[in-house]
C-alpha cells in the first residue's frame, strides 16, 4: 500500500510537471503542433487592442427581435467577407449590437464598412425608383476578364429577392437600349446600358473599380440591405500597448499571489498544504487549457479577475477540508480515519458554496454583455474546475499521502 501510494504520487507529480512544461513551451511531433497555452488563448479587445462599436437598433420596427438577429448575422458575414474573421458581434441588452474587432489597422474604414447603412437605389431613365437596396439578397465582389482586351476587371455580383426580381425584370424589359442608374447615397456609382431583359434575379455592377473598391462596394450594398435601421452610439479604439502592459502586470500579480498562497498553505497545513499546492497546480492547468480549447472564450481583464476568484474558491475548498481534518485529528482519530471523516464533513459545504457561485455565474453569463459576460464565463470555468479539484483531486492526493503510513501527526497539523 505504501509503495503503491508513493509511486502514484510520484507519477502524478511528474505528469503535472510535464503538462506544465508543455503548457508553457508547447511541442511539435511531426506535423502536429501543440501551441503554448499563452498563444492558444484568444485575447479580448482590452488585452489585444483594436476597436469596438455599439449600434442602437430601431425598436419601432416590426418583428424587432427577429430583425435584430438577422442584422447581427448579416454584419458578421459582411465582416468575415472583408477579412475580419476574428470579429466578435453580439447583442447587448435588448436593443443594441456590440462589435469588437481586434488588430485593426484602420478603425475608420472598418466602422464605415460595418455601420454605414448605404441607401442604394436603381433608377430608370426618368429618375423613378425601380427598387432599393433592401431587395438585394446577396452582393459579392468578383473578378473576371474584360471581353474587349482580356484585361482583369472587378465587379459586384448581386442577387435579388422575389420582389426585386420582378421589379428589375419589368424595368429591364421596358428599357432595353437605355441606361439604368445605380445610385448609392445620391451618388451615381454605375449607369449600365440594358442590352437585354434581366429576368433571373441576378446581375452585376461593373465599372472602373479596383479590387478593394469592389470589396467595399459589395459590403456597402449589403449594409443598405440590413433589415433594421441602426445608429452608431458609441465607438472607441483600444491601444494594443495598453493591453499588453495590463496583461503582463496581471500575470505578474497572479504569479506572486499564487506563490504566496502556496507558501501559506504549506506553513499552516504542512503535508496537506503540499497536497493543496499540487491540486492548485492541476486546477490552474485545467483552467488555462479550457480557456485555450473551449470555442468562443476570450480572455479579458475582467476575465482574469474571474480566474483569480476561481483560484480563491479552490483554495477555500481545500481550507475547509483541512480544517475538518485537523478537528478530527485533534479528536484522537488516526490520520487515515481523520482524513476520511474530515473530507466527508467538508463535502456539503464545498458543494453548496460552489453551486451558489455557479448559479450566479450562469445568470451573469446569460443576461450580461461585454466585460460582464467575459467575467462570468471565466468565473464559471474556474468554479466548475474548483469543485472538481476539491471533490476529486484533493481527496485523491490526500488519500495517497495518508496511505504512506506516516505516524507523526505534527506533519499534518500544528
Amino acid at each position: 500500500m505504501k509503495r503503491k501510494s508513493l509511486v502514484t504520487l510520484c507519477v502524478t507529480l511528474v505528469l503535472v510537471i510535464l503538462i506544465g512544461v508543455l503548457a508553457i513551451n508547447g511541442a511539435q511531433v511531426g506535423k502536429y503542433i501543440l501551441k503554448p497555452v499563452g498563444q492558444a488563448i484568444s485575447l479580448g479587445l482590452d488585452l489585444r487592442g483594436g476597436i469596438y462599436a455599439v449600434y442602437l437598433g430601431d425598436t419601432t420596427a416590426e418583428n424587432f427581435d427577429q430583425q435584430m438577429d438577422a442584422t447581427v448575422t448579416i454584419m458578421r458575414n459582411r465582416l468575415t467577407s472583408a477579412g475580419y474573421t476574428e470579429a466578435n458581434i453580439t447583442r447587448q441588452g435588448s436593443d443594441r449590437i456590440r462589435i469588437e474587432i481586434p488588430d485593426v489597422q484602420d478603425p475608420n474604414e472598418v466602422l464605415n464598412i460595418v455601420g454605414t447603412p448605404a441607401h442604394l437605389e436603381f433608377l430608370d431613365p426618368e429618375g423613378n425608383v425601380i427598387m432599393e437596396g433592401k431587395e438585394i439578397v446577396k452582393a459579392a465582389p468578383m473578378m473576371g476578364s474584360n471581353e474587349e482586351g482580356g484585361a482583369t476587371m472587378y465587379y459586384v455580383d448581386f442577387e435579388l429577392n422575389e420582389e426585386g426580381t420582378k421589379a428589375f425584370a419589368d424595368a429591364t424589359t421596358a428599357h432595353v437600349g437605355e441606361t439604368i442608374s445605380i445610385v448609392l447615397d445620391d451618388t451615381v456609382i454605375s449607369a449600365p446600358t440594358v442590352n437585354e431583359p434581366i429576368t433571373g434575379g441576378k446581375g452585376m455592377i461593373s465599372g472602373q473599380f479596383t479590387q478593394q473598391e469592389v470589396i467595399n462596394l459589395a459590403n456597402l450594398i449589403m449594409s443598405g440591405a440590413l433589415p433594421l435601421d441602426i445608429e452608431l452610439i458609441e465607438s472607441s479604439a483600444v491601444s494594443a500597448t495598453l493591453g499588453v502592459e495590463a496583461l503582463d502586470t496581471s500575470i505578474l500579480a497572479g504569479i506572486i499571489g499564487v506563490i504566496i498562497i502556496m507558501i501559506f498553505m504549506i506553513a499552516v497545513y504542512r503535508l496537506p498544504g503540499l497536497v493543496a499546492d499540487i491540486a492548485l497546480s492541476i486546477y490552474m492547468l485545467i483552467v488555462f487549457y479550457a480557456l485555450a480549447l473551449v470555442p468562443g472564450v476570450q480572455l479579458t481583464l475582467p476575465g482574469i479577475a474571474g480566474i483569480i476568484l476561481g483560484i480563491g474558491m479552490a483554495v477555500d475548498g481545500n481550507v475547509i477540508i483541512f480544517e475538518r481534518f485537523r478537528e478530527e485529528l485533534k479528536g484522537g482519530r488516526s490520520i487515515g480515519m481523520a482524513a476520511k471523516r474530515g473530507y466527508k464533513n467538508a463535502l456539503s459545504s464545498i458543494i453548496d458554496s460552489n453551486v451558489t457561485t455557479i448559479i450566479a455565474a450562469v445568470v451573469l453569463m446569460y443576461f450580461g454583455t461585454g466585460a460582464i459576460k467575459g467575467f462570468a464565463i471565466t468565473l464559471l470555468i474556474g468554479v466548475v474546475t474548483s469543485m472538481i479539484s476539491s471533490v476529486f483531486i484533493t481527496r485523491f492526493l490526500l488519500n495517497q499521502v495518508t496511505n504512506l503510513g506516516i505516524k507523526n501527526a505534527k506533519l499534518f497539523t500544528r
